[in-house]
């Protein structure tokens, strides 16, 4: 029975560890790789932009982008606004890869893309629509 007691102390001392180093993360690390990123999301989105607008896509909460509405978008449209939607979360998941290497903390990635997400939620324009907790669109 000790040294079950034993472990389970290990394991939450483990855990509440990682979360205060987790804390002390450094998110707006710049590299030149993270810069680049940056740049290419920062070009896409004046073609996001109107698309969050019209309510077509939305921000989810695990920091990516979906296309909520398909009937928003005209169908001669739908396979470019995909296109769209796919570089810009290969951009998001590059972002989030690369601040967690930057932080030489690869093991973040998830944590990091978790705050990412919910700080791409609270700084969405009002209009557009959002996931919540429990994956629910909302608009905000």
């Amino acid at each position: 029975m000790k040294p079950l007691f034993v472990k389970i102390l290990w394991l939450v001392a483990s855990l509440t560890g990682a979360s205060q180093a987790f804390a002390q993360a450094n998110l707006e690390i710049n590299t030149p790789g993270i810069a680049a990123i940056q740049s290419s999301m920062q070009k896409r989105h004046a073609e996001l932009a109107p698309l969050y607008g019209s309510g077509a896509v939305g921000l989810t909460r695990d920091g990516n982008v979906a296309l909520r509405d398909a009937a928003a978008v005209p169908l001669p449209q739908r396979a470019a606004v995909n296109a769209l939607i796919a570089a810009e979360n290969q951009d998001r998941a590059a972002l989030y890869r690369e601040i967690a290497r930057a932080n030489n903390r690869p093991e973040w990635e998830g944590e990091i893309r978790n705050t990412f997400g919910q700080r791409w939620i609270d700084r969405a324009q009002p209009g557009w629509y959002v996931q919540n907790a429990g994956g629910a669109w909302i608009k905000k």
